[in-house]
C-alpha cells in the first residue's frame, strides 16, 4: 500500500545510562522494535538537555557528558506500534513517551487528501544509501531546498531498525543502513508537490507527514501535551537549554544535525577539521500546554528571529513526575 493514513510514531525521551532488564534502556527499546520488525526506528543521542529532575547533561563538559539525553523513535502501522508499545510499557523506566499519528508513504508519492497548511515531512534513509549518484541525505536536502521548503535537518542515528532489520553503528564497519532521519517543515502545498520527485529518487522510500499547529492551539484532552521544535544553527541551543532549565521546564533535548538549512541559508553542516561547528541543531521541548505557553515566550526571545520554530499537539502515553518549580 503506497500510503497508510493510520500510522503511529512512538517516541521516548530518557537518559543514555538508563537501564532495563539488565542492560541499557536504548538497547531494550531497539530489541523490541526489531522483534516486531518495525519499518523503521532509530536511537538519537542528544548533545545537551535535561529532564524532569533538571540535571543538565552536555557533550561540552566531560563531567556532564556521561549520561547524555537520548531520543528513541519508532514508526509503523498502528497495529504494529501498539503491539510494540505494550512491551515498552512493561519496562521499568522513568521517561516521557508520546504516541503521535502520521501519514506514512512507502511507495508512490501521492496523498489521498490535501496536506495541512503547514506540514512536517520526515524522510528515513540509510547512512550510506545513495540517490541520484550521491549520498541520499544530501540529494534529499538539496531537492527540498530547491523546491522552497522552509527548512530541513539531517539527524544521524546510532542504532535502530530499517525495514524490519536491526542496523547498529559499529567501528570498522560500513554502517550503510544505520537509519538517518531528515526532518523538514514547509507549506503543505509545496511538500505535496515534491513527494513524487522525492519518492522517485529513493530505492525504498519511507516518509511520514504530520500536521504542524499553532502555539496557541487548545488541546482536546488531558493526555495531549504540546511539543515545540526549534531549528537553528550554531550555539543558539546552549542559551535555549540554559534558559528553559532555569525557568523550570519539564525537559528539553538538543539534537545536533550533520547537514541541513532553514530559511534562505544554503545547506550546510559538518566540515572536516572545522575549527567551530556551525551545524543545524534541533531542540525539542515537550510539556503541558499551560506550561508550554511560558516556554514559547523564551524560545521566541532567543531563537525567534534566527531559527524556525514549530508547535505540535502530541498524545502522551507515559509521563515522568514533573518538578514543582
Amino acid at each position: 500500500m503506497p500510503v497508510n493514513d493510520d500510522c503511529l510514531k512512538l517516541t521516548t525521551y530518557f537518559g543514555e545510562r538508563d537501564r532495563a532488564n539488565g542492560g541499557f534502556l536504548a538497547d531494550a527499546f531497539t530489541e523490541i522494535y526489531a522483534r516486531h520488525e518495525l519499518r523503521t526506528s532509530l536511537v538519537l543521542r542528544g548533545v545537551e538537555g535535561f529532564g524532569h529532575k533538571h540535571h543538565l547533561r552536555t557533550d561540552r563538559l566531560l563531567t556532564l557528558s556521561e549520561d547524555l539525553p537520548i531520543v528513541s523513535v519508532a514508526v509503523d502501522t498502528r497495529e504494529r506500534i501498539e503491539a510494540a508499545h505494550e512491551e515498552v510499557e512493561r519496562l521499568e523506566f522513568d521517561g516521557l513517551v508520546t504516541l503521535e499519528r502520521a501519514r506514512m508513504i512507502t511507495g508512490e508519492g501521492q496523498t489521498r487528501e490535501p496536506l495541512p497548511e503547514t506540514t512536517k515531512l520526515t524522510v528515513y534513509v540509510g547512512r550510506q544509501e545513495r540517490a541520484n549518484g550521491r549520498p541520499a541525505y544530501l540529494a534529499v536536502v538539496d531537492l527540498l531546498h530547491r523546491r522552497g521548503i522552509a527548512g530541513a535537518t539531517v539527524l544521524l542515528g546510532i542504532d535502530g531498525t530499517a525495514h524490519g532489520l536491526r542496523e547498529r553503528a559499529r567501528f570498522f564497519a560500513r554502517n550503510a543502513q544505520v537509519p538517518m532521519m531528515i526532518i523538514a517543515v514547509g507549506e503543505g502545498e509545496r511538500i505535496a508537490g515534491v513527494l513524487a520527485e522525492l519518492t522517485a529518487m529513493l530505492a525504498r522510500p519511507l516518509i511520514t507527514l504530520e500536521r504542524i499547529g499553532d502555539p496557541n492551539e487548545v488541546p482536546g484532552g488531558e493526555d495531549v501535551w504540546q511539543k515545540l521544535m526549534v531549528y537553528a544553527s550554531g550555539p543558539t541551543y546552549q542559551h535555549l537549554i540554559r534558559a528553559l532549565r532555569e525557568a523550570g521546564a519539564a525537559g528539553a533535548t538538543s539534537l545536533r544535525g550533520i547537514w541541513g538549512y532553514h530559511g534562505d541559508h544554503a545547506p550546510h553542516g559538518d566540515r572536516f577539521l572545522q575549527a567551530r561547528r556551525h551545524v543545524p541543531v534541533v531542540t525539542v521541548i515537550v510539556d503541558t500546554p499551560e506550561r508550554t505557553r511560558r516556554w514559547f515566550e523564551i524560545v521566541d526571545s532567543i531563537a525567534g528571529e534566527i531559527g524556525l520554530v514549530t508547535s505540535e499537539l502530541v498524545p502522551v502515553a507515559r509521563v515522568p513526575q514533573l518538578s514543582s518549580r
